[in-house]
């Protein structure tokens, strides 16, 4: 029987590890986007502009505002940093770009996924307003196996649903593309739901939440994606994808701990209490390091894959 190629099932020609590929899937397959960190960290920067010119308008100008303007200002805010990465992402992806209607599709699924489920798993089904914050155990704990994993399972099950199997998810770093739409539509929700439950906030300090939250829940889904996109163009043990949504979600609930410390002064700024940069310095710490990360162990797995071949 001939050999099929794993993305798209037409007669595969080349072979890279335990799968086969056509000759176009196979050119995907083996491409190194070298330019994805970089253009992250871009985007990092430009995220910190936007805190910046938010904090800069909200001290100097002290514009003042009624609920109803804070609430709508802060509604659109919160999809400012998503615009940000697929802005920068559409400018260096031009010449192989994913499918925009697919990344939207992920995006609006990863809001739907807090809105729809997500929201009523944590607050209805667990309760945990009542009982995470007990102390720092719980808080951990609770962190990281039921709202981490909660989260980081959502955003997975979006993306394997919704984008796994089509032939547009023919590179190792799709996985991670694909997860960080998701991860920007939770924390965009996220965002979205702090915003209306709190009557609005003041511009400087929504721009600091939100810009950390979608920072942090991108990093934690682009971990996902990578796991999820080996899996799809390696043979991997039955172990590895819920090995990845662990990792997701400890990187989740650990973050969320260490923000708690941040926000009630445990861990101190320079100037020797605790401030709002502290969280975003965390943020974009943790942003920057797991895709700067995951870029290399793409280019090392994917080194690794070719050597095998070449034997």
């Amino acid at each position: 029987m001939k050999e099929t190629c794993r993305v798209c099932d037409k007669p595969a020609s080349h072979r890279l590890g335990a799968y086969s590929f056509c000759a176009d899937h196979y050119k995907a397959a083996t491409r190194q986007r070298n330019w994805l960190w970089p253009a992250d960290l871009f985007t990092l920067l430009l995220s910190i502009g936007f805190v910046l010119t938010a904090f800069g308008v909200d001290k100097w100008l002290q514009p003042q505002f009624n609920s109803v303007t804070l609430i709508t200002l802060g509604v659109i805010m919160s999809f400012i940093p998503a615009a940000l990465w697929l802005a920068l992402f559409y400018r260096r992806d031009r010449y192989e770009p994913e499918p925009k209607e697919l990344v939207l599709q992920i995006f609006v699924l990863g809001m739907l996924a807090a809105w729809a489920i997500g929201g009523r798993i944590l607050n209805f089904l667990f309760d945990v307003n009542n009982w995470l914050y007990t102390n720092w155990w719980t808080q951990l704990a609770g962190g990281i196996l039921v709202v981490g994993m909660t989260q980081e399972f959502l955003k997975y099950a979006a993306v394997r649903i919704w984008a796994y199997r089509l032939t547009e998810f023919d590179e190792r770093t799709d996985g991670i593309i694909y997860g960080t739409a998701v991860g920007l539509g939770y924390a965009t929700a996220l965002n979205i739901d702090l915003i209306i439950s709190s009557g609005g906030m003041d511009l400087g300090t929504g721009a600091f939440r939100i810009t950390i939250t979608a920072l942090a829940h991108a990093s934690f889904a682009g971990v996902m994606g990578y796991f999820l996109a080996r899996e799809k163009f390696e043979q991997r043990p039955l172990w590895w994808m819920p090995a990845g949504l662990m990792l997701a979600a400890v990187l989740n609930g650990a973050f969320s701990y260490l923000r708690s410390l941040v926000s009630i002064g445990q861990i101190a700024s320079a100037g020797g209490t605790a401030d709002p940069w502290t969280g975003l310095f965390l943020a974009a710490g943790f942003a920057i390091l797991l895709t700067w990360s995951l870029s290399k162990l793409i280019q090392q797995d994917l080194a690794a894959s070719l050597a095998v071949k070449d034997e």
